[in-house]
């Protein structure tokens, strides 16, 4: 079958791409960004970009069509497959029809870290033997691809976001994967662009629960008050609770500050048991995902002692706190953090791991949450562990960036031009420092661009 994928450049999309093209199927797409890390997997796998949108692109006439939610009426590719009857679909219903059937899945929710949660949960059941299948939206290093369709048989484990299904389908992606075992590791306002309000994400988070069987599982953080208000809508599954207090079946303490160490202990009944976990990640947030993770591989089958020997052998997923290079002892670092929560998590777990010189924060807020500047206000205290912050205001963004500069606790730049910001960056890093920078697009390749400077002028 000859699928095309409408959006393929998608984290989504592209993963998408790659288990149809293991299921044997020639797979082509268009996409209007085509940058790595995905275009470079999609290529390595022998499919088919092209740039931009454009009715040229159906020829020859592919048997499916994928249609991504970054698409919508009006887009000149779209208007052809409507206008040509071609048969199409979403991303998430290809996927619960095509790969999940006969699988055990393991759905990932939550407003940060389904990322790293999904690919810690990949490489827990991965290291006990179990040959899982997963999709995730990032690209988990111990595996060097972002979906892959696993042994046969064996579980899947699936990245579930909230943001809606496609043009014709405004459900959230997730209520499509109809898991067995559910983390749903946080839950705050986001995706202002298509949610009017945090109860009407809390909806959709219910109606996620209302598919998980009453022999499954729910990983369900504590302390957080809007999975609460989830659960309180009708709840027909057993619940673990996970996190720090001390009546979670599920809790982590802290051996080392910056959670580079720390303890699991998990209660059953009258049964308690526990492990270390020492590892290359720092952050309590991270230590939490492991939790999450680690729960979710014990419900099949993994013992704990295992996992937690398994995590000192995890590497962050592409984009996660991911050192791109280091030049004369200047870090650089790729996040993929864009919500004002996420900034100062990393953040912090970064101050907490930084012994020696100062931390730089280079921010682009690109996701269409920012761009409505529906968080705005908290972004000035988003930055309080950095020592300095750098922020890029790219085109699109309609609100200036300069009362949050303003606002900051640390002292600020705005830059509308990647080249001076990255000779200001240049100017002002000296040995020990670490330029972590975040954002959730490709932000023109600046990577690249500041390691090749920061290696004329240093190196």
């Amino acid at each position: 079958m000859h699928l095309h994928i409408l959006g393929i450049c998608g984290t989504f999309m592209g993963s998408l791409a790659l288990l149809a093209r293991e299921q044997g199927h020639h797979v082509s797409g268009s996409d209007a960004n085509v940058y790595p890390p995905m275009s470079t997997q999609l290529e390595a796998a022998g499919i088919a970009l092209m740039e931009g949108f454009s009715a040229d692109h159906l020829a020859p006439r592919p048997d499916l069509v994928v249609i991504g939610n970054a698409l919508s009426r009006g887009n000149p590719e779209v208007e052809a497959v409507l206008d040509a009857g071609l048969p199409y679909v979403s991303g998430p219903q290809w996927l619960a029809e095509r790969v999940l059937p006969g699988r055990r899945v393991l759905a990932v929710a939550g407003t940060h870290g389904k990322t790293t949660t999904a690919s810690l949960t990949a490489w827990l059941l991965e290291s006990a033997g179990l040959s899982p299948g997963f999709l995730i939206g990032g690209v988990p290093r111990n595996f060097d691809i972002s979906a892959r369709l696993g042994a046969p048989g064996a579980p899947f484990v699936v990245e579930a976001d909230e943001y809606d299904t496609a043009f014709f389908d405004k459900r959230s992606k997730f209520v499509h994967y109809r898991p067995e075992i559910a983390i749903l590791g946080n839950l705050e306002f986001d995706h202002a662009d298509i949610f009017p309000d945090l109860a009407a994400i809390e909806r959709q988070f219910h109606h996620l629960v209302r598919t998980v069987p009453g022999k499954g599982r729910l990983l369900v953080a504590d302390k957080e008050p809007a999975l609460e208000r989830v659960l309180a809508q009708g709840c027909w599954t057993p619940v673990s609770r996970i996190g720090e207090a001390a009546d979670s079946p599920w809790r982590f303490v802290l051996e080392r500050e910056d959670a580079s160490r720390f303890r699991v202990i998990h209660r059953e009944g009258e049964v308690e048991e526990d492990a270390v976990v020492d590892w290359a990640l720092t952050g309590d947030y991270n230590a939490r995902n492991a939790l999450a993770a680690l729960a979710a591989a014990h419900a099949c089958g993994v013992d704990l002692a295992r996992g937690c020997a398994a995590l000192a052998r995890f590497e962050t997923p592409r984009r996660r706190q991911e050192v791109r290079g280091e030049v004369a002892g200047i870090q650089v670092i790729d996040d993929f953090a864009h919500h004002p929560t996420a900034i100062a998590a990393t953040l912090a777990g970064l101050r907490a791991a930084t012994a020696r010189g100062r931390l730089l924060a280079v921010i682009e807020p690109r996701s269409n949450t920012m761009r409505l500047g529906t968080l705005r206000d908290r972004l000035a205290e988003s930055v309080a562990c950095a020592d300095a912050a750098y922020w890029y205001q790219p085109a699109g963004l309609d609100w200036s960036l300069a009362p949050v500069i303003e606002a900051a606790p640390v002292p600020g730049w705005k830059y509308d031009d990647l080249e001076a910001l990255v000779a200001a960056l240049v100017a002002e890093a000296r040995p020990h420092d670490r330029i972590v920078v975040m954002s959730n697009g490709g932000f023109g390749g600046i990577h690249e661009r500041l390691l090749a400077a920061l290696e004329v002028a240093h190196g």
